[in-house]
C-alpha cells in the first residue's frame, strides 16, 4: 500500500517541490528543483538513523518483551525512521534474553514503529576501568560466543575496548564478517587506538567519555581518533562533552 505526501523535498540533487509517493521504500519523487524559502510549504526530510538507542518512552532495550516496539514507536514520533537497539554490560543470560525479544521485533515491526535494523552490543566487551554508566559485568569477548549472540538478533555493531586479551584479531574477525565495531569505554593508549582502526575498528564510541582524556606526552584514544578515524560518535548533551 502506497501513500504520497507534498512539499519541498531535501534530495541529493537539492530541494524539489513536490510530491513523494511510498510505501515501505520510496518509490517516486515528482516535481522540480526550487528555493524552499520562497513558498510556505511543508519540508520533508530523510528520517534520522540511530545507531546508539537504549531506551524511550520510560523503556529499557534490556528489558526484553515489548520495550522494542514501544522504544521504536517513540522514536519514530521525533524523526528517527530506522535504529540500533543497544544493550549494557549484563549477565549473559540477561544480554540473550534481550537480544531475543529484539530480534522478534527486527522482524515484527508495528505501524508507525522506527524499523530496528539489528543491535548495538555496548559491552560486555569494554575495560571494566572504564565502565562509565555500566553495570560492572565488563570482560574479554571470544568470537564463538559473539556468534552466539548473533545467533538470537542481528548484530550490527559492538562497542568494545581493543586494549583487552584477545581483542585485536577479534576486531578484525568481526569486520571481515560485516559487523561494525567501534571503540569505546577503553583504557588503551593512542597505539591501541590506532591498531584496532588498523583491523578493521569503524570508529569510537561517544568520544571522550568512558576512555582516556588527551595529554601532550599520552594523546591516548582521543589523540588516535583526531588523527585517524573517519568517525567518532559524540554524546550531544551539553553535559558529557564541553558545549
Amino acid at each position: 500500500m502506497s501513500a504520497a505526501i507534498t512539499g519541498n523535498i531535501l534530495t541529493p540533487d537539492g530541494w524539489v517541490r513536490g510530491a513523494i509517493r511510498f510505501g515501505e521504500r520510496i518509490g517516486d519523487i515528482a516535481g522540480a528543483l526550487g528555493n524552499p524559502d520562497a513558498n510556505g510549504d511543508d519540508f520533508i526530510l530523510p528520517g534520522f538513523i540511530d545507531l546508539h538507542v537504549h531506551g524511550g518512552g520510560g523503556r529499557d532495550v534490556m528489558e526484553g518483551g515489548d520495550a522494542a516496539h514501544v522504544i521504536a514507536a517513540l522514536h519514530a514520533r521525533h524523526g528517527t525512521t530506522s535504529l540500533l537497539a543497544t544493550t549494557m554490560t549484563a549477565p549473559l543470560h540477561d544480554i540473550v534474553a534481550a537480544l531475543k525479544a529484539v530480534g522478534a521485533a527486527c522482524v515484527a515491526r508495528r505501524p508507525g514503529s522506527a524499523r530496528i535494523l539489528g543491535v548495538h552490543l555496548e559491552g560486555p566487551y569494554i575495560n571494566p576501568g572504564k565502565l562509565g554508566a555500566q553495570p560492572d559485568y565488563a570482560r574479554s569477548a571470544t568470537l564463538a560466543e559473539v556468534q552466539q549472540l548473533g545467533s538470537h538478533a542481528p548484530l550490527r555493531l559492538i562497542t568494545l575496548a581493543p586494549e583487552m586479551d584477545g581483542h585485536l584479531p577479534l576486531v578484525r574477525a568481526l569486520a571481515d564478517a560485516g559487523i561494525r565495531v567501534q571503540i569505546g569505554h577503553s583504557t588503551g593508549s593512542y597505539d591501541d587506538g590506532v591498531a584496532a582502526l588498523a583491523h578493521g575498528a569503524a570508529g569510537f564510541t561517544h568520544l571522550f567519555n568512558a576512555m582516556a582524556p588527551l595529554h601532550h606526552p599520552a594523546p591516548g584514544m582521543v589523540g588516535a581518533a583526531l588523527a585517524h578515524a573517519d568517525y567518532a560518535e559524540i554524546i550531544p548533551d551539553l553535559l558529557h562533552v564541553h558545549p
